[in-house]
């Protein structure tokens, strides 16, 4: 089974009336800061907020009325369930979601208020596909596989129709990959549109399934990934032969790359992207000098990401940047040193967060105590100069459990 550029023609004609265009735009900021100039392709702005409403609204458009009758089924880790439960409800079809146990809350949550029958069963998306299996068969319910189906593939697709309509000029695609429906349809498409632009996959490292399949090598898989969406450990059977022919490369991105590329995504593009959804940033990020120059497009694929770990990423990603810095220092056991402390913090423009002291698990003298604040600070250059006053001061100020920031090496040589 192929699926070629007329497929992905009709797909866009089909779903054109339900699904959103949404805006291709240039980021001034982050291309300023990749060195290449970045066009990002907002699919976490669909109705659903990802892009998997295309494949799932073009395969039920293709249904026959038997089929229709019959209902769907399908397996998802929270995108593609969201879709297909959306359109299924619109077109009056019912349909069954089987969703892996760990899938965050909010997937969930919408699929449910979307009219499907959710079911949680199994670790990942293997397992909950062998249930979804057995129910369609059990129960004569039209089986929709999340990316292993032509006309998913093809209503994948029509983003790369999008993005080259607005800017045919672009001379790379970044695509995140799980089990390679995104990337095969676009890859397609883009290919077709013009045969000279580069194709580039980014998997989590934990997930690389993809990646091993094109080297004919086993993949072995972690726990789980801040990209859900794409922690898949299988690809697929049609979209591994596409992927093989049109994918320039597949690079692989570590769990604190995607991190700070949602940040950056928040704080820069004011835009909430999943984990999934940043993966081609931070590949971006991780390489910058092989797009330098390029004009390159991005697929934002999804924003569907629970408050909890989006909160971690915020709080993770300040610690990191040095704009919240835990500071262990020892102060004399006397009356008023630890305001003497508290004042000369604020005295540089810092903001504490949180302050405790104690003097039992310490080897300071006994006339001392230590205290460990939690400060806000503008970022590395303001916190290098507040190690320096608090120096000048008397104090010895301890990052704990971190490794020592650049400026501290120099000093401490």
């Amino acid at each position: 089974m192929t699926v070629g550029i007329d497929d992905i023609r009709r797909a866009a004609q089909a779903i054109e009336p339900s699904i959103v265009r949404t805006p291709c735009a240039h980021s001034r900021t982050l291309s300023a800061i990749s060195g290449a100039q970045l066009y990002l392709k907002f699919e976490n702005q669909q109705f659903t907020a990802a892009f998997k409403e295309r494949g799932a609204l073009n395969k039920l458009l293709n249904l026959t009325p038997e089929e229709r009758r019959r209902g769907v089924i399908s397996m998802s880790a929270g995108n593609h369930a969201q879709a297909l439960a959306y359109h299924a409800q619109r077109l009056g079809i019912a349909a069954t979601i089987v969703m892996p146990i760990h899938t965050p809350n909010v997937k969930i949550c919408n699929t449910r208020a979307f009219g499907a029958n959710v079911r949680l069963e199994g670790e990942g998306i293997a397992e909950a596909g062998e249930v979804a299996t057995r129910l369609a068969k059990d129960n004569h319910y039209v089986f929709v596989h999340p990316y292993d189906d032509a006309a998913v593939i093809a209503g994948q697709g029509t983003i790369a129709l999008e993005m080259l309509d607005d800017y045919p000029d672009l001379e790379v695609l970044v695509v995140p990959i799980g089990g390679g429906g995104l990337i095969a349809g676009n890859a397609i498409a883009a290919k077709a549109l013009n045969p000279s632009i580069e194709i580039v996959g980014v998997q989590c490292r934990r997930f690389p399934s993809m990646q091993r399949a094109l080297l004919g090598e086993p993949a072995s898989f972690g726990l789980a990934s801040v990209a859900e969406g794409i922690a898949v450990k299988q690809p697929g059977r049609i979209t591994l032969p596409l992927v093989r022919q049109h994918v320039g490369r597949i690079v692989l991105v570590d769990e604190p790359e995607i991190e700070e590329a949602i940040l950056m995504l928040l704080e820069i593009e004011k835009t909430v992207a999943e984990g999934a959804g940043a993966a081609g940033l931070a590949a971006i990020l991780t390489e910058p000098e092989r797009y330098r120059g390029r004009k390159v497009g991005l697929i934002i694929s999804g924003g569907n990401i629970d408050l909890l770990p989006l909160s971690s990423v915020i709080q993770r990603g300040l610690v990191r940047s040095d704009r919240i810095v835990r500071l262990r220092v020892g102060i004399p056991d006397v009356p008023g040193a630890l305001a003497d402390l508290t004042r000369l913090l604020a005295a540089h423009s810092t903001n504490i967060i949180q302050i405790a002291h104690q003097r039992a698990f310490t080897d300071l003298s006994l006339r001392a105590v230590e205290v460990e604040v939690t400060i806000e600070t503008r970022g590395r250059e303001h916190t290098s100069e507040v190690l320096a006053a608090l120096r000048v001061e008397g104090y010895d100020p301890v990052l704990p459990n971190t490794e020592p920031h650049p400026d501290e090496r120099r000093t401490n040589r």
